[in-house]
Parts: structure tokens; C-alpha cells; sequence
């Protein structure tokens, strides 16, 4: 397991961002005793439903009530992207898979409930989580211009970009490791990770 198994990622002037990097996780009430992965504020269960990846591919397993698409879900079902996910009555989420080449996945808000603490998106990070200015970047940073890598290698997790990287305070070129709480920034960005 890596060192870390969810993180908020903030990235300055875009947005907040849950990644969890477990290959399943549990979405419900943000409940001390529900142990949930990704709480959401939002008429649900403590326990409401699972989402695993599958290989190259993910299922949702309904514990509560979840429709996609509209369609009740009866024990697991595979997410395509753009599936429309809808948790209880009122919690609906988009599951995307922006990048052809990358198993990572990433949930949106398509109502107004918001994870405890809030953030724009839930980033189902597989091996790699990319940012930058292409719409097929898994964090959409229109500015940039290119991309910042986070990955995964031997349990641990890693940033790449352009040019030199500064890493909680020491500088890298290109590449570098991060952990809990780490804050990188290069010349044209600045992003955190902060425990959850």
C-alpha cells in the first residue's frame, strides 16, 4: 500500500481535489463510524456504495439505493465514462475517464453536494494522476502551460514536471518524492497535499 491511501490535492487558483488511491472505495455519510473513504454531505446511507477497479476498468457496487444513467443498479455494474451516478435521491456524480491512456478515473459533482471537507472532484488515482492545460488531464489547469505528473513507484508516490521542482523547501530537477503534507511548486504552478 502506498504511503498515503487519500489526500486532499489543492492546486493554487483551480480548485481542491479528494484523490484516493485505493483500487476500492466506499462512498457515504461522513459518519466517525461508517470508516468511508470518500464522505459526502448528502442524503445517504453511512454505508451507501463501493466503486472498484476492475483492471482497466471500474464497477460500482450498490449497498444502497444508486441508479446509472437513470437505470437501478442491482449489485455491481460496470462505470463507462460520462455515466451519470446517482447515490439515494439527490446525490448525482459524473464518472469520468478523461485520459485514454491512464486507468485513473475521476468523479464530479453534478449536483450541489460537496465531500466533508469539500472539494471539486474525487480523483480515483490508479498509477498516475495528470495536471495541466489538455482536456484529457485528469485535473483540468487551463493556465499551465503543461503538465505535472503525480505517480506511483515502489509504493511511493512522486511529482514530475518541467524545469526544476521545489519539494518541501529542496529543489529537484523535474522529478522528486512527495509524502503527507508535501508542497511542490515550479515556476508556473504551486499544488499541496494535505492528509484527510
Amino acid at each position: 500500500m502506498c504511503q498515503l491511501d487519500r489526500f486532499m490535492l489543492w492546486v493554487d487558483a483551480v480548485g481542491g481535489y479528494w484523490v484516493c488511491l485505493n483500487n476500492e472505495i466506499l462512498l457515504g455519510q461522513p459518519i466517525d463510524r461508517a470508516g468511508v473513504d470518500v464522505p459526502i454531505l448528502g442524503d445517504l446511507s453511512h454505508a451507501h456504495a463501493r466503486v472498484r477497479r476492475d483492471g482497466e476498468g471500474y464497477l460500482i457496487e450498490a449497498i444502497r439505493e444508486v441508479r446509472i444513467d437513470g437505470r437501478k443498479v442491482a449489485g455491481a455494474s460496470p462505470l463507462i465514462d460520462g455515466s451519470l451516478v446517482q447515490l439515494g435521491p439527490n446525490v448525482k456524480l459524473r464518472f469520468r475517464r478523461p485520459h485514454p491512456l491512464s486507468a485513473t478515473a475521476r468523479l464530479d459533482f453534478a449536483s450541489s453536494h460537496r465531500t466533508q471537507p469539500s472539494a471539486d472532484a474525487v480523483i480515483l488515482m490508479a498509477d498516475t494522476c495528470i495536471l495541466g492545460p489538455k482536456p484529457t488531464s485528469h485535473v483540468v489547469c487551463r493556465k499551465w502551460p503543461g503538465e505535472v505528473v503525480l505517480y506511483r513507484h515502489d509504493d511511493k508516490l512522486f511529482c514530475r514536471g518541467p524545469g526544476v521542482l521545489e519539494i518541501d523547501g529542496r529543489q529537484y530537477a523535474q522529478k522528486g518524492p512527495i509524502s503527507r503534507d508535501s508542497r511542490i511548486s515550479g515556476e508556473h504552478f504551486a499544488i499541496c497535499l494535505e492528509k484527510v
